[in-house]
């Protein structure tokens, strides 16, 4: 992966407390101010004053060249302060910043006003004027004097004796800064980057990204970024985590530690701050802030308010994760409780529809209005039909009820599919002729009976209700039931004859067909595809739905097809084969057509 930057960690949690100073203590007479330098362009030093110069060790006609040629005086981020730099000298507007020097082996913190040294008019500025004073830490409960004649000494016990107190002062302003912005919002994605902006821009990092993580996953996205903007952004880049010890470890043991991490156009290794944010001991991401380079070790302060860090941040993230699934387990059940409504209110109406037939048959034979025998016959007969329609409706729903419980057990045993076929095409094919549908069964060629295993009356249930779909769905046209053989090899080098495969099932139309954005509903339970096609053409739509659990309760498998809206389509199911039939050769049967030609 690709990763760099030059901010060094301690700079990170270091206190930056103001101070004041007065102008009659040996600081310069003429500017008032502890500390003036000039730089070129480049940075190098063209002169050096410093109050507390003694803390260099140089003599003081040696300053600049020594400063020129060794990095005993310079900044820690040098990137940020050239780049600084070059801005006074392209844009001649002086700027006053806060930046961390080395000074041999000490770190010192200054605040420094950079102004443009004007050239002669039409000549580009060359030259920058420094002035700064040094930011002062208590020492013993008081400020450092700067008439004190140990003054260095001072500095330097004081840059010592920066306490944990004093980091953890500044670092618990950052992280009540960080945490207060996180749990402003519950939106995971705006936890995250909130979280890398807060981080970079505060402690100035070059970078800062954070891998979401879930246990068990074997690679990790960056889905929140910060950068600055010369750097391209690393945004979407996954990496695996197996290739990156550091990421296990990390995950593993939830302690932070700097690591060195290859970043796209980069051809070098880049150092990073690598932490897992966690939640009751549980990671959840994978946080990585840039370094500078010559960074070699984390004090044991830093260890600690680095993990405080991880797991707030950590307990964020898991809080919003926690709402979006309650937000999203709420509006499943609100999805349900509307489905199941508006399922009642279609299953109420196709009760009554049937069953207002019947009470209007029966009252007409009861009131005596039939005519003759006959026209009294035709009026049980039809009571009769739509008394069955209505039974057919009730076991839907009790089917549907018990495959909800767990409760629908089927006794398997071999069917015969010629059989099956020919109850299917008694029942369907007079409704096929009055709408003026072809109707069309074809099955394979063998030798000897195809036998399934498996349940005949669901398997009839079914059939009957994919075919009478196809009818009801189907305006012109026609439809086509077909079955075909899927044999199983058998294994290995075996002698053993094939094993019995599967009868898959066709049943095709050219009827209405269905959008391809809706056919994820089909089998959904209480789910219509739509209101209107319910309502103009009836039905529970729960057909498909228990078709489904009956195939797959047998150990097959159901399918649906369709190309789009008025494009026809196909249902396909498969149920296991009781015993393997021979089926008669393709060449065979070319034999017996031209045989029976000649006859």
């Amino acid at each position: 992966m690709t990763i760099t930057a030059k901010n060094q960690l301690p700079s990170l949690f270091s206190q930056n407390p103001e101070s004041t100073y007065s102008n009659a203590d040996g600081s310069s007479p003429t500017i008032g101010c502890e500390l003036i330098y000039t730089q070129d362009e480049t940075g190098s030093y063209l002169s050096f004053d410093w109050q507390y110069s003694e803390l260099l060790n140089l003599e003081t006609d040696k300053v600049v060249d020594v400063l020129n040629q060794q990095e005993i005086f310079v900044a820690v981020d040098q990137a940020t302060y050239q780049q600084r730099l070059r801005q006074v000298l392209t844009t001649l507007i002086p700027e006053k910043f806060e930046c961390r020097f080395k000074c041999n082996q000490l770190l010192i913190e200054l605040e420094l006003t950079m102004t443009p040294v004007l050239p002669k008019l039409g000549q580009p500025a060359t030259t920058v004027l420094v002035m700064g004073r040094l930011l002062p830490c208590p020492a013993n409960g008081q400020e450092i004097h700067q008439t004190d004649k140990t003054a260095a000494s001072k500095i330097e016990l004081s840059l010592g004796e920066r306490s944990v107190q004093q980091i953890s002062l500044r670092y618990q302003k950052l992280l009540h800064k960080i945490t207060r912005n996180i749990r402003r919002t519950l939106d995971i994605q705006i936890i995250w980057q909130c979280a890398v902006d807060s981080l970079g821009r505060t402690l100035n990092l070059e970078r800062c990204v954070i891998f979401p993580y879930q246990p068990k996953n074997e690679k990790v996205q960056i889905t929140a970024e910060y950068h600055r903007p010369q750097l391209k952004p690393l945004l979407g880049l996954e990496v695996d985590i197996s290739s990156e010890p550091a990421f296990k470890q990390a995950l593993k043991t939830l302690k932070p530690s700097i690591t060195e991490l290859y970043v796209p156009n980069h051809s070098q290794p880049q150092k990073f701050l690598l932490f897992a944010t966690n939640y009751q001991d549980q990671a959840n991401g994978l946080v990585a802030l840039s370094l500078s380079q010559d960074y070699k070790l984390l004090t044991e302060t830093e260890l600690e308010l680095t993990k405080e860090l991880a797991d707030q941040l950590g307990t964020a993230i898991a809080h919003s994760i926690l709402y979006q699934e309650l937000k999203d387990a709420q509006q499943q059940a609100e999805e349900a409780s509307r489905l199941k409504t508006e399922f009642l209110a279609n299953v109420s109406h196709e009760i009554r529809t049937p069953l207002n037939g019947m009470i209007g048959f029966l009252k007409l034979i009861i009131e005596g209005m039939a005519d003759d025998p006959e026209e009294q016959h035709q009026f049980v007969s039809e009571a009769h039909q739509l008394s069955i329609h209505l039974l057919n409706i009730l076991n839907d729903i009790l089917d549907i009820a018990k495959i909800e419980a767990g409760k629908m057990e089927l006794d398997c045993s071999p069917v015969k599919l010629h059989e099956l076929f020919l109850d299917v095409e008694n029942f369907t094919r007079p409704q096929a002729e009055m709408r003026n549908l072809s109707f069309q069964m074809q099955m394979p060629v063998t030798s000897d009976q195809i036998v399934v295993q498996g349940n005949y009356q669901r398997l009839l249930q079914v059939m009957l209700n994919l075919v009478g779909n196809a009818i009801k769905f189907t305006h012109e046209g026609g439809v086509t039931i077909s079955a075909d053989l899927v044999i199983k090899k058998g294994k290995g080098k075996s002698n053993k004859p094939p094993v019995p495969g599967m009868v898959k099932v066709r049943v095709a139309d050219t009827g209405i067909g269905v959008s391809l954005d809706k056919q994820d509903k089909l089998f959904q339970l209480f789910s219509q595809v739509d209101g209107s096609r319910t309502r103009h053409y009836g039905g529970t739509g729960l057909g498909l739905t228990i078709s489904q659990k009956l195939i797959e309760a047998m150990g097959g498998e159901v399918h649906f097809y369709s190309l789009g809206e008025g494009l026809g389509s196909t249902v396909t199911f498969t149920v296991p084969l009781y015993q393997q039939p021979v089926i008669v050769p393709v060449n065979e049967l070319e034999i017996d057509s031209k045989n029976l030609g000649n006859a």
